[in-house]
């Protein structure tokens, strides 16, 4: 952790034990700890129990002798985050709303609500690291901890929220926060590690979304044109879904079991073929749009780097060059499964996270997939 001099620092706490043990980090390095608890979902109920976490996040503050501050940014939130959610899906994309809200609320109100509190840096309880180069710029780093590492999600942070950024828990590994909160006698410090956003939690995905986008029912085909079944809607489904296809035991079928492998959004199609390496599963390149740098634009492209197309996915080898002023193509040096648009493409150079773009297509090993790219340019 840097050794600047201490100030005022707000601190997110959710009730988790990562964000607790961050705040006991900073208390300790002298820093003037307030913690501020943020509602961002107005609905509490057996999936998303925002007033249970408020609770534990109570309890940490007052074994740390330390001010909570409690704030809703639900508004924000729908506005702002899960507007863009169900849009995504609308369109047959599927859109991964941590970024967002890392982006738009967790870097964006609650910055803006901290400095109202009089704090001169924010923290979180994320597993990243933030230094400054010699011009002052902020680069972003993997967290220590490889397991846990949250960069992949925090690579649309704009720069001027992570030059007022701490994260505490960046050189240490999970097992490490627990002992220290252990040590501390947070009474958190075995609770288990929050599963996903809060709208969605561990909630059935599809019935969620049924609520807020009606079904729209269609056929199943294989990429030979093929009926097999029929789908609820486009929207619930995602490429590389094994579950909930309901085509296991099909008479005359093999036995290995059924993919998602494309979307006809114009169609109403969705496509699905069986085994787990199809060639529609695979793509050996992308095209990127909204793309973010962290600290500025390569001075040259093309660029030799590393990429991952989902969480905790192994960097992968790859070339950047740029099409257009908003887009970037990034070429694997090996296929990639289930490149999915409405995801991110995040880049690394070692260790650095450079930052990254919304996936908008992929190209399939497959040749001329005709079907596969009309969909994913819809």
């Amino acid at each position: 952790m840097s050794h600047e001099r201490a100030g005022r620092v707000v601190v997110g706490m959710s009730g988790g034990v990562d964000s607790s043990v961050a705040a006991l980090l900073l208390r300790e390095h002298g820093w003037d700890v307030h913690g501020l608890y943020m509602q961002n979902w107005d609905e509490d109920d057996v999936y998303c129990s925002a007033a249970d976490d408020f609770q534990e996040a109570r309890a940490a503050a007052d074994l740390l002798g330390i001010p909570l501050h409690r704030v809703s940014f639900a508004a924000e939130y729908r506005a702002r985050v899960f507007e863009h959610f169900l849009a995504e899906h609308r369109a047959g994309r599927t859109p991964n709303p941590d970024v967002l809200c890392n982006r738009e609320i967790k870097f964006g109100s609650f910055l803006e609500y901290a400095r109202r509190l009089g704090a001169e840096r924010i923290a979180t309880g994320h597993y990243a690291r933030v230094a400054r180069d010699a011009a002052g710029i902020a680069r972003l780093y993997q967290g220590r901890d490889c397991a846990k590492d949250q960069s992949y999600f925090l690579h649309a942070v704009p720069q001027e929220a992570l030059t007022q950024t701490l994260f505490p828990l960046g050189e240490l590994e999970k097992s490490e926060v627990r002992a220290r909160a252990r040590a501390a006698g947070l009474a958190n410090h075995d609770r288990r590690d929050s599963t996903g956003i809060c709208f969605i939690g561990e909630r059935p995905f599809r019935a969620f979304l049924a609520g807020f986008l009606p079904e729209q029912p269609g056929l199943m085909r294989t990429p030979e044109e093929e009926i097999v079944g029929r789908h609820r809607g486009l929207a619930y489904y995602t490429l590389g879904q094994r579950q909930g296809l309901g085509l296991g035991g099909r008479r005359g079928a093999a036995d290995a079991p059924w993919f998602v492998v494309g979307k006809d959004i114009g169609q109403n199609v969705l496509y699905v073929a069986q085994g787990d390496d199809h060639p529609w599963l695979y793509s050996d390149a992308l095209n990127a749009v909204d793309v973010h740098w962290i600290a500025a634009a390569p001075a040259r492209l093309p660029l030799r780097c590393a990429a991952r197309v989902r969480y905790r996915q192994p960097q992968q080898a790859c070339m950047v060059r740029e099409i257009d002023a908003e887009r970037l193509e990034v070429r694997f040096d090996e296929p990639q499964r289930a490149v999915t648009p409405g995801q991110y493409v995040v880049l690394y150079a070692g260790e650095e996270c450079l930052g990254g773009g919304v996936i908008a297509s992929s190209g399939s090993v497959r040749p001329s997939p005709i079907i596969r790219e009309r969909a994913l340019h819809a």
